[in-house]
């Protein structure tokens, strides 16, 4: 029989030991995310993040003019101009401005600040994969993958709705937010749409369709929708650095 000298020198070795293997499972702390700013040909101020091997704003952008100093088309109320319009127009989003495809994609002017560009369907897919979507799934259309969705999103109760055990984390740092989009016919989309849902263009066309790839995040969603629309549509943009 130990005794009790030897039972107190066994206990005192056991809890090192298990302190020891505590601090051993302990997961390393992550690298702060690389961040900095950029400013387009309006003085607009951008927060950015390095996500992978991309940088990407973490705001949409508020461009009402392209590098050029021509004016876009600024259409807020009148429903036939926006349906109407190839030229490329704009109106005032929840958060920066919502742009048809024909704004992004002018064949004249780009509405990027220097060194960056509109996204390419490919590169948002980069993203994805990179948050844990597989290459399977990414290339998919309709909802896609697990939580990547919940990493785009910014956190806090006054960006995304809360919805059972959907929850925005912003691991990404991408910083989505619920900004609503306009309807293809020039119609202002759905009033609940701020705080439910978020749309974002790509530069990429579908030409079997003659429409053009986005991304959209739902509030009640984990993952991230990918589907083509009419150039009419009215969405938020991201722009990728170069």
């Amino acid at each position: 029989m130990k005794s009790r000298n030897e039972i107190r020198v066994c206990a005192v070795i056991a809890i090192i030991f298990f302190l020891l293997l505590a601090v051993g499972c302990e997961k390393e702390t992550p690298p702060p995310a690389e961040t900095g700013t950029v400013t387009d040909k309006e003085g607009n101020v951008y927060k950015t993040v390095k996500i992978g091997n991309q940088t990407w704003m973490t705001e949409n952008l508020r461009a009402t003019k392209y590098r050029s100093g021509v004016a876009v088309t600024q259409i807020e109320s009148d429903t036939a101009a926006w349906r109407k319009d190839t030229t490329g127009a704009y109106c005032s989003g929840a958060y920066g401005n919502l742009y048809n495809w024909y704004a992004i994609n002018s064949t004249k002017h780009k509405i990027t600040p220097y060194g960056w560009h509109i996204p390419t369907d490919i590169e948002w897919k980069v993203l994805e994969e990179y948050l844990g979507m597989s290459a399977e799934d990414a290339d998919k259309v309709s909802w896609r993958g697990t939580h990547e969705g919940e990493k785009l999103k910014m956190t806090g109760p006054d960006n995304w709705v809360q919805h059972t055990d959907v929850w925005a984390t912003n691991e990404s740092g991408f910083a989505a937010l619920a900004g609503n989009c306009r309807l293809f016919n020039g119609k202002g989309g759905d009033p609940i749409g701020s705080g439910y849902m978020g749309f974002w263009w790509t530069n990429t066309e579908d030409t079997t369709n003659h429409q053009a790839w986005y991304r959209y995040l739902d509030y009640k969603t984990a993952n991230v929708f990918r589907f083509y629309g009419p150039k009419t549509y009215g969405f938020s943009v991201r722009c990728v650095k170069d």
